[in-house]
């Protein structure tokens, strides 16, 4: 007997220092990626030190500007860019901190990307970029829609009383599809395009709780740019019938006032609207230009709404621009759980 209780006490340590060493080794992988990431983006940003850590990195103020002013280049977009590689790759890593960095610069890429388009400009890199983002949520989604399910207000709950016959929740249910089933799609065609770069922003909005402000600043611009620059002005100038592309061909180029403009289709508009109400309603101080920005965006996009008569980007557009004013009504600042001094009798 005494000899059979060591034999059966022995077996648990090697177990558990087996189960420990894993995470370690995960560490250390993840370690590894970062560090290569971090030397090889060092070798294509110059004008900037880069940081020690990947979160240390995505708030960096100075090293974002060099990304985003390399980035702007002219040729930034071709197949041979250095930092379009450097980001296709680093997204590929799937390791979440280096695909967060990445996340921060799509409202740039995106921007840029559809901006250049009527211009017919290389864009391989910004593609392949793109291309990367769109695989990612297809694998994740696993060929399954993004649905919700809507309360409906004609089946009774458990707090009222019911007069007509029970029905059954799980025949009536209420779904609406947010975003649709993903095919898989291996280049960019014009008729992919929207889908594809809505995609990447639909991305970038699950993940806006961790963008710095400069990167929501940005997108904010670039929507500006897509609606039109000249917001009621440009709306009251152009030619109802004649899109954007048609108007420059016929003047025989892109003048400066249509630079951006680009169609805007509801699966591009959808996530839009998203990071664009998230932007809104985020209320503390050191959001208030990011709330300005985002205002302005929305007003340049409902006024290109209403040139295009695009009655779910109207309604869209119009409600966020209404919340914004109600959020800012003083009347709607009152706490209506307090009791006003005013029915307080004194004795």
């Amino acid at each position: 007997m005494s000899d059979s209780s060591p034999t059966h006490d022995s077996p648990p340590p090697p177990a558990v220092t087996g189960v420990s060493e894993p995470p370690v080794a995960n560490d250390s992988d993840t370690n590894a990626k970062c560090q290569t990431a971090l030397q090889s983006l060092s070798s294509i940003v110059t004008t900037a030190t880069i940081p020690s850590t990947i979160s240390l990195l995505l708030e960096d103020n100075a090293v974002s500007a060099a990304i985003s002013s390399l980035l702007q280049l002219p040729d930034s977009g071709a197949g041979d860019n250095n930092l379009c590689r450097w980001l296709y790759d680093t997204f590929q890593s799937s390791e979440p901190q280096l695909q967060l960095l990445v996340l921060r610069f799509v409202p740039l890429i995106a921007g840029l990307y559809l901006s250049r388009v009527p211009l017919r400009q290389p864009q391989a890199g910004f593609e392949a970029v793109l291309l990367a983002l769109y695989a990612h949520e297809t694998t994740s989604r696993a060929g399954q829609a993004v649905t919700v399910n809507i309360p409906d207000l004609s089946h009774a709950s458990i707090y009222h009383e019911s007069k007509g016959p029970a029905k059954n929740n799980s025949t009536c249910l209420n779904i609406a599809v947010i975003s649709s089933t993903l095919d898989p799609h291996g280049t960019v065609r014009s008729t992919r395009r929207a889908r594809i770069v809505g995609v990447a922003l639909e991305l970038y909005y699950g993940k806006i709780s961790m963008m710095p402000r400069e990167s929501k600043l940005n997108f904010c611009e670039s929507c500006e740019k897509w609606a039109g620059q000249n917001g009621e002005r440009e709306e009251e100038e152009q030619p109802r019938g004649l899109i954007p592309e048609e108007e420059s061909v016929a003047v025989g180029g892109r003048s400066e006032k249509d630079s951006g403009r680009i169609p805007l289709p509801w699966e591009l508009v959808q996530p839009i609207l998203r990071i664009l109400g998230h932007c809104l309603m985020g209320m503390k101080g050191e959001d208030r230009e990011v709330c300005e920005a985002a205002s302005k965006a929305c007003q340049s996009l409902y006024l290109r709404s209403l040139h295009d008569i695009n009655p779910k980007a109207i309604l869209a557009t119009g409600s966020l621009l209404r919340l914004r004013e109600m959020a800012l009504d003083p009347k709607n600042q009152v706490d209506h759980t307090e009791i006003s001094s005013d029915n307080v009798l004194s004795v």
